[in-house]
This record gives C-alpha cells, structure tokens and sequence, in this order.
C-alpha cells in the first residue's frame, strides 16, 4: 500500500496538471476527455486535500456540457478536437457527483450539478435500445452509432445507479431511469451478442464486475476465467490480451473489481506489481512494454492513470465513500434487475 506521504505526491502530480479553467488534461500539453477529467476529479478528492481543484474541474464541465446534455470525446485547450459525443464520457460525472456528496455532504454542489447530471442522463438513455444496451456515441448531427460497448454500457450502469441515488436525494422520481438500468443490466449481464466484440481487451474483462453488473459469485467466475489470459504474474494487467504491453490504469480497475468481488489476495498482489511503474515524482508510466523493457506510449505518463492507481488503493483500504461507490452501497439495482434468472448450468 502507499503511505500518506507517496499518496499526496501522487495526488500532487494529477493537480499540478489541471488548467486554469478546471480542465485536467491526460498530460501537460494534452488533450483532455471528460471521462478522464472526472476520474481525476475524484482522485483528487480523496484526502479533501484539493478541494478547490475538485471544483474548478466540476465547474469546467458545468460550462462545456452542451445544451442537450453530452460532452464531446476530446478537448483541447478549451476546443473541442473530436466532436462524437460519447455516452459514457457524458455520464460518468453523476459517478463522480455521487462520490463528492458522500465524501462532502455537500448539499449545495448537488443541487448546482443536477441539472447537468440529467441533461447527461437523458442524453445517454436517448441511445438505448429496445434490448437494453446504449449505443456508444451519437455523431453532432444527431446521427447515432452503429453498435453498443460492454465496457461502456457497464460503466453508464454505475452512473445511472448514481444519478438515481441522487435524484432520490433532492426528492426526485425518476421510474423511466430505473426501468432503463434494470434493461441495461439484462444486457450486460445476459446478451453479450449485443455488444462489438471487444474481447481483446482487458476492459471488457473485468468491466461488469467493476460497473455492478455482475455480484458474488458471478463476478469470481468472471474474473478468474480470463485471469491467465490478461494477468502477467509479477507485472500486471494487458491492456490487450494479443500485446505484452502491462497498463497500471487497467492493472488498478481490475483490483478494484476484484477487491469488491471478495477477492481482496488477488487485488492486493495485484496493485503490489504495479508499482514499477511509479516515478518519482508520484505520477505513473502510462504502459510499460516488458518485452521490449520500455514505457509505452514513449515518456508518457498520466493523470487517469495516477488516478486509477489513488482510487484503487482507496478501495484496498476500505475507506468510505470510493469503497461504497464501487461496492454500490446505497445505490438502487433499477426496476426488475434483481429478478434476473441466474444461467442455467450445462
């Protein structure tokens, strides 16, 4: 684990690199994705130690969310570089606007955000279909994607549990959000043909265990399957099950999937390894090659992936508000998720 000393280095190394605006970009000179920003945000929470640089970059998405709820893919220096307009890149802030109310209690920043949680929300379930999975991203004019993702959809499935918690908060109804996620969550949990084959990536690996869909014992016999297949002992996570290339971001979303999976051995060892990958000034390597014994991408090292590893060891440590998030303490299953017929065994 890191001591408070390494840990406020590395939260360090995240706002060092946050804009004057609130934006924090994946590097010093780079672009910058809303769902990447978010995750720095509730990394930086942690600790209550940047408080201000959590709200600026709350702001930065209160003033770039468009009129009809999305956030493009990528920014830069306050443009937009890549214009689709991602679901889960949408959504993901009632996650992080979930995770600051538990850590804050902070009444007022709820009733500020919830407009923007929302517009997000709507947004996002525009692209569901009639089988429960949500297409990726819809093009600027208004034209939709060809097909779903798993990680994606598993991801929304988290934040849509979060955006119902808080609507229930402010006293809000919302049965139309809560009979979405309990399709969204027959989908991920129950019709894998509904996705693009992604089945390369460690991502759509752990990814329904991390996002909520998948409990218990489901979720152990997820991860374990495929654990040989994406886990290099003594290193980490591939980030592609064809490539030797080991990334810490993955390595740590896995520990967390793990950890709430009951498998806290497995987390632990697991977040153990990566920590060749942190320099020394408390960021991390963005991939490492161990073929070749190089980082990969060359030099770059970056704030999701300081972030990932921050909230990782927050869930190893059992702390509050980042461990329930994951675990999905206090969040609602959707209406007829917990109805799902287990699969029957051959």
């Amino acid at each position: 684990m890191l001591t408070p000393a390494e840990l406020r280095q590395t939260l360090d190394s995240i706002a060092a690199t946050q804009h004057r605006d609130g934006c924090i970009p994946w590097f010093p000179g780079g672009h910058a994705d809303p769902w990447d920003h978010v995750e720095a945000a509730m990394a930086l929470d942690v600790g209550g130690g940047h408080r201000q640089a959590v709200e600026r970059a709350y702001e930065w998405l209160l003033r770039t969310q468009r009129p009809d709820g999305a956030l493009a893919f990528y920014y830069r220096d306050g443009e937009v570089e890549d214009p689709k307009l991602d679901a889960n890149h949408s959504t993901y802030l009632a996650a992080g606007v979930w995770h600051h109310v538990q850590l804050t209690g902070d009444n007022g920043f709820l009733e500020e955000m919830w407009p923007v949680v929302e517009a997000a929300v709507e947004f996002a379930l525009s692209l569901q279909r009639d089988s429960g999975e949500i297409v990726w991203m819809r093009l600027p004019d208004g034209t939709p994607g060809d097909y779903a993702l798993l990680t994606a959809s598993s991801c929304i499935h988290l934040s849509l549990r979060c955006a119902i918690a808080l609507a229930e908060r402010l006293g809000h109804e919302r049965p139309d959000w809560e009979l979405a996620l309990g399709s969204l969550a027959h989908a991920v949990g129950h019709r894998p043909e509904a996705f693009e084959d992604k089945d390369r990536f460690s991502i759509d690996w752990y990814y329904p265990v991390l996002g909520g869909v998948l409990t218990g014992q489901r979720a152990r016999v997820r991860l374990f399957d495929r654990w040989e297949t994406f886990v290099v002992p003594g290193r980490g996570v591939r980030c592609v099950a064809d490539q030797p290339w080991i990334t810490p971001a993955e390595t740590c979303e896995a520990v967390m999937a793990m950890s709430v999976a009951g498998l806290d051995r497995e987390a632990r060892q697991l977040f153990e390894w990566i920590q060749h990958l942190r320099d020394g000034d408390g960021s991390y390597w963005t991939g490492h090659n161990y073929v070749e014994q190089d980082h990969y991408p060359e030099g770059e090292r970056t704030t999701w992936t300081a972030a990932a590893v921050v909230l990782a060891h927050e869930v190893l440590s059992r702390n509050g508000a980042t461990r329930s998030l994951f675990l999905g303490e206090d969040l609602p299953v959707g209406v007829g998720a917990d109805e799902i017929e287990e699969p029957v065994a051959d």
